[in-house]
């Protein structure tokens, strides 16, 4: 009876390795996946599988209106016949905070030229100080516009972040959106391109 239950036991401890073992390598099999997915798209943004394409070019750009971290409101409609960057990002997205001082760089010297707004996805944030806290400590002077329900973001299809849509003084979508931090060298081009 002993050697039964002994037996037993053992059976199931060799079950339980090779369960144990065909798991771990599944995991690391879908660990490595991930790792050359990410590197394979490295700076390619905070991607969901599967996103959809977003608005395309000639399609107009959908009005909204956001409030800013200071309360004032801004309304895509009111900045007709400018150019417009609407860039969707959060503080928790580190390709969002790489290119933060990218887009602030390329504001300071072409604000006059093209208008940057920055769309918080703040439902995804832990509370909006963290927002204020965030931009204040960066000293970003361009329009932070708080989207605190992400309909905007759901309206722009803005899945991943950050993204980027290049709006002409038409008020239409002239260029492919960016999924993925910009440089300040690609926001020139993108400037240079629109109409």
């Amino acid at each position: 009876m002993i050697k039964q239950i002994i037996a037993t036991l053992f059976l199931l401890f060799l079950v339980g390795v090779v369960i144990y073992s065909v798991v771990d390598e599944r995991d690391s099999e879908t660990k490595g996946n991930t790792e050359e997915h990410y590197e394979a798209n490295e700076g390619a943004g905070m991607t969901a599988p599967n996103a959809p394409s977003g608005l395309k070019v000639g399609e107009k750009a959908p009005d909204f209106t956001l409030e800013t971290l200071e309360g004032k409101t801004v309304s895509l409609s009111d900045l007709q016949g400018k150019k417009v960057f609407i860039n969707f990002w959060a503080t928790w997205c580190p390709p969002c905070r790489e290119e933060m001082p990218e887009m602030e760089k390329f504001y300071k010297e072409y604000g006059d030229e093209v208008e940057v707004l920055a769309i918080n996805g703040t439902a995804s944030e832990e509370n909006v100080g963290v927002v204020e806290e965030y931009v204040q400590k960066g000293e970003y002077s361009f329009p932070v516009l708080l989207d605190k329900d992400l309909e905007i973001t759901n309206t722009y299809q803005a899945i991943s972040i950050p993204t980027t849509y290049f709006i002409g003084t038409d008020g239409v979508v002239q260029q492919p959106r960016k999924v993925g931090p910009m440089t300040y060298d690609f926001m020139i081009k993108m400037k240079e391109k629109l109409k």
